[in-house]
């Protein structure tokens, strides 16, 4: 069994939530391998006017670490 690590990034999107959380699994995906979970420990929209022009999340990625 190995064991579990977790890293703390933030990403960003112009169309949402789900899309930024998307994001940052993908960018992790490219140096972690064996990813696990995510976590959105927080959310953030930037806004001009009335309109929202970017989301953000801050979340942590749980991947295997093999022994």
């Amino acid at each position: 069994m190995g064991i579990i690590k977790v890293i703390e990034v933030i990403a960003t999107s112009e169309k949402s939530f789900d899309d930024a959380t998307r994001n940052a699994v993908k960018e992790a995906a490219k140096s972690i391998k064996n990813i696990k979970s995510v976590y959105v420990k927080e959310m953030k929209a930037h806004v001009s006017g009335d309109s929202i022009t970017s989301y953000a999340v801050n979340a942590k990625i749980s991947f295997e670490k093999n022994a």
